[in-house]
């Protein structure tokens, strides 16, 4: 054990005796080096799952609509209502996704949009209740916080007021909580089983600020998680990393989904955190990604690094933005983005961090599949989505692909056993040596095809507009 290890009690913090700080995650980020992060992150993901089985699921991830009234600077995938490439799902549209989902073997849809100013409470209700009714064994894995709080803000909810487009926060905190449950409530009995953990991005609010603008804030998308594990929901969290913060936003983030997770347990909700995924941020085609990107070999301190480490040290508030500005007036110009080393570097820490989150998550659909595979060694248990479209990633250029045939291998290939799960890490099908992998007898038949993405554009001469196919890809939003 080096030095490092035993100052941190690495031993202790693997077995579940003591618990890593966020000094010791800074420590580990910058001291350790990357074969020991992947060693200790590893035993402890194993003590939590075994070493035979690492896991996988078999779902689709449906945006329903890409309108969205948020202005995110990091997204390509939102269309203002009078767009012509605009589009809100039909039912029967809804119905098709599912019904080849279920075709082959699907267990959960993953369906989210973006903030649509226009509607109404009875369209989701509609939605669910007939999803439901049609697939009753099909998961609906639905609605990201933002989403929530934006529909505190526009739906028309009897007793309750209607603060209009990107505007709840101007309600008073007891009636947004009691809208927020109301609202809940009625998704949850129409058929909404779980929520993603979409749209967490980076909790800092001087991060926040400037790349999610018109979003919900970090205390909000804690509160909406918060709800959701009262009225018994499991959820995920994420991280969009790679841009702007700096590591100590990192860390900070993780921190708070840590802490929100010892509150559901000291307070014995029904609902949990049950799953953690990290991913870098995808430039291409966004307006964050046309920052300048910063020199690592310039031997100065990153912009989003000074200011982090400033407001921790209490000499700024991340509330003041022009303190902010004034303390480090390069932080949030330029981007320091994060490669295969700094993702499975992070992805070991946040094993090691979130000592009471079940599930780490690998993020091959930003990776890559051989980085991803790798990331089985640095503390992730599940492999993640294989999955009949993505819109969200695909828009800012990321477009890996694979089959349940090659994802297994992927998994078998590490050493583990594949096994299909489903929203709550229930084990639905363990391939110990008949997985669809084994059945494979020419893998040049397995090659990425194009998956599906929902497209509203006039086709090509020639081309198919929305043609699907059985091509699978992971999700960013799990």
């Amino acid at each position: 054990m080096s030095s490092l290890g035993r100052d941190l009690r690495i031993d202790e913090v693997i077995a579940g005796e003591a618990r890593l700080s966020g000094e010791g995650a800074v420590r580990l980020y910058r001291e350790a080096p990357l074969h020991d992060l992947g060693r200790w992150a590893s035993d402890m993901c194993q003590r939590i799952h075994g070493s035979r089985m690492r896991t996988y699921v078999i779902d689709r991830n449906i945006n329903y609509t890409n309108v969205c009234s948020a202005a995110c600077t990091f997204c390509a995938f939102k269309r203002d209502l009078d767009e012509p490439d605009a589009y809100t799902l039909s039912a029967d549209e809804l119905y098709r996704k599912v019904s080849e989902l279920a075709a082959i073997g699907g267990t959960q849809i993953l369906m989210q949009g973006g903030m649509h100013p226009e509607l109404s409470i009875d369209f989701y209700e509609d939605m669910l209740r007939r999803l439901k009714a049609k697939f009753p064994a099909i998961h609906i894995h639905g609605f990201s916080p933002p989403e929530f709080v934006e529909f505190v803000a526009v739906f028309e909810i009897d007793g309750y007021p209607t603060p209009g487009v990107k505007r709840s926060h101007e309600l008073p905190i007891d009636v947004w909580r009691g809208k927020l449950e109301a609202i809940m409530r009625r998704l949850q009995a129409a058929g909404l089983d779980s929520i993603p953990g979409g749209g967490g991005e980076i909790f800092a609010e001087h991060v926040r600020r400037r790349i999610g603008i018109g979003k919900a804030s970090a205390a909000q998308w804690l509160e909406v998680m918060a709800m959701a594990h009262r009225l018994g929901m499991f959820t995920s969290a994420t991280m969009m990393f790679g841009h702007i913060e700096g590591l100590r936003d990192r860390i900070d983030h993780m921190l708070r989904v840590r802490a929100w997770q010892d509150r559901a347990i000291e307070q014995d909700w029904p609902g949990r955190y049950v799953s953690f995924i990290a991913w870098p941020f995808q430039r291409e085609n966004t307006p964050l990604g046309r920052l300048p990107e910063w020199d690592r070999e310039s031997g100065q301190v990153f912009p989003g690094d000074e200011l982090a480490e400033l407001i921790a040290a209490g000499k700024v508030s991340a509330l003041d933005k022009g303190a902010c500005d004034a303390a480090a007036p390069r932080a949030g110009k330029v981007a320091r983005m994060a490669g295969a080393t700094e993702y499975l570097r992070m992805q070991a820490i946040s094993r090691l961090l979130l000592d009471n989150i079940h599930s780490i998550g690998s993020s091959w659909v930003t990776m890559g599949p051989k980085v991803g595979q790798l990331a089985l060694f640095f503390g992730a248990n599940d492999m993640g989505s294989v999955m009949m479209e993505e819109n969200v990633v695909s828009a800012a250029g990321t477009t890996y692909c694979l089959t349940e045939e090659l994802l297994c291998k992927l998994i078998r290939d590490s050493g583990f056993v594949p096994a299909q799960r489903d929203n709550r890490y229930n084990l639905l099908r363990v391939h110990d040596v008949d997985g669809p992998d084994m059945q494979v007898s020419d893998w040049s038949t397995q090659r990425a095809r194009k998956l599906h993405i929902e497209q509203r554009h006039a086709a090509a001469e020639g081309e198919t507009s929305n043609a699907v196919t059985l091509t699978i890809q992971s999700d960013t939003a799990r």
